[in-house]
Formats: C-alpha cells, sequence, structure tokens
C-alpha cells in the first residue's frame, strides 16, 4: 500500500511541475512584454514625445554641430598665423621691402596676412617710417578681426546658454500637461501621465546634452583663440623690430633658419 501511495504522489508530481511551469511562464509573459516595449523605444519616438520644444533645440543641436566644425577649421594655429610665411616676411623686413611685403599679405589672406598688411599701409618708401602710425594700424584691424573671429565662438555660449532654459520649458509645460490630466482624470490612471511627464523629462535632457557640448566647445576655442592672437602680437611686433633695425630680434633665430 505505502509502494502504491508514492508511485501515485510521483506521478501526480510529474503532471504538476509542467503545469506549474507553464503558470510562471505565463505570468513572466506580460512582464517581459513590457520589458520588450521599454526597449523597442526609437530615437525618433522619445523626440515625438518631447513635443514642440524639441523642434527649436534640434536647430540648436544643428546650429551646434555647425559651429563646432567651422571653429575646428578656422581656427587653426597654422591658419590663422601662417608660420610657413614668417621666414620671408623676416627677409623682407630686413630688406625693408615694404611693398614686396604687402603684395606678399594680399595673396595669402588670414587673420596674420590681413592684420600685418594695416600696418604695411601705413608705412611710406619715400620718408621716414612713423611707427605709431603703424601700430595703430595694426591695432585697428586686429580689433575688427578679432571681433569677427570671436563671432562663431560666441554663437556656441549662446547655444550653450539657452538650450537648458528651453529644456525647462519644455519641462514645466510637460508639467503642467500632467496637472491638467490630473485634475480631470484623476490618479487612477497613471499611463495617462506618462506621456505629460515624458515630455518634461525628455525635454530637459536634450536641452543639457546640446548645452554640455556647446559650452565646452566655447571654452576650448576662445581659450585657443587667445592664444593664437597674443602669438599674433609677437610675431607682428618681431617684424615691426625687424623693419625698424634691420636685425633680427631674439627668438626669432628659428623662423629665419
Amino acid at each position: 500500500m505505502t509502494k502504491k501511495i508514492i508511485k501515485l504522489a510521483f506521478c501526480l508530481s510529474l503532471v504538476a511541475a509542467p503545469i506549474a511551469f507553464a503558470q510562471e511562464a505565463a505570468e513572466a509573459a506580460p512582464e517581459e512584454a513590457a520589458v520588450a516595449n521599454v526597449q523597442q523605444t526609437t530615437l525618433w519616438q522619445m523626440i515625438k514625445q518631447g513635443g514642440w520644444a524639441m523642434w527649436p533645440l534640434g536647430l540648436m543641436s544643428v546650429g551646434m554641430v555647425y559651429f563646432i566644425v567651422q571653429n575646428g577649421l578656422a581656427l587653426r594655429e597654422k591658419v590663422l598665423l601662417r608660420p610657413d610665411l614668417i621666414p620671408e616676411f623676416i627677409q623682407l623686413m630686413k630688406d625693408k621691402k615694404i611693398v614686396e611685403a604687402h603684395s606678399l599679405c594680399k595673396e595669402n589672406e588670414t587673420l596674420f596676412t590681413y592684420v600685418f598688411q594695416a600696418g604695411l599701409e601705413r608705412c611710406s618708401t619715400t620718408r621716414e617710417i612713423n611707427f605709431g602710425k603703424v601700430k595703430e594700424g595694426i591695432d585697428e584691424a586686429s580689433t575688427e578681426e578679432i571681433t569677427s573671429y570671436m563671432k562663431p565662438i560666441d554663437y556656441l555660449s549662446i547655444i550653450g546658454a539657452t538650450a537648458p532654459m528651453l529644456g525647462l520649458l519644455g519641462t514645466v509645460s510637460g508639467m503642467i500637461k500632467a496637472f491638467q490630466t490630473i485634475g480631470s482624470q484623476g490618479m487612477g490612471k497613471p499611463e495617462a501621465l506618462a506621456g505629460n511627464i515624458g515630455e518634461a523629462l525628455v525635454t530637459t535632457a536634450t536641452g543639457l546634452l546640446i548645452a554640455i557640448p556647446s559650452m565646452l566647445s566655447y571654452y576650448y576655442f576662445r581659450n585657443s583663440f587667445i592664444k593664437t592672437t597674443a602669438t599674433l602680437g609677437r610675431n607682428i611686433g618681431g617684424l615691426l623690430d625687424t623693419l625698424e633695425t634691420g636685425e633680427l630680434p631674439l627668438g626669432f633665430e628659428e623662423h629665419a633658419g
């Protein structure tokens, strides 16, 4: 009798185990489906969830990429200062060939040549050079050029400061809609609030994602350009000393070589 009871219990366990496993699988299926739905959320769906604020934020992201690429190409030191031309300018200044140096500046337009050209235009080939006037022309041209080059850099600062505020405005808009939903439908349907809360979170995150690289790029390009302008002043000062004395200033031997 005992053996029959044991056999019966063993058979029941074999039948019950698959049934229990099937029930667990059926209970887990909705949870796995929900996780799969969350994981299948695409970037475009998140953008649409962000609402109206994603349109100006999208334009800002395009502008950020454009100005980063533009500044990266335009603010290279070898492009702005043209160190390859320095030896030729040194020789022209030693020989006091102002007209030839002016022509060389016009043939190679960049920050250095434009500023130096403005100083050479104040020189005279028939009388003694007034170096006060030359430096005045260089100061005027350098202020004009530096302002022009700083504009694209400042645009990155504007984007970096405006994007978080616009994202915050989208957040406030989403939260207002969420409270309106609570007022009209109550708290019994949390899924009705998901879209409004999602709009609030997506716009905040997007604003920060735009602002952080914009501000980092702004400070990088600004500091790099400040260093370039300091080198520009040093190079032009050395060339003017060579023009005045006919001798190579200390520190310029490597350029002459």
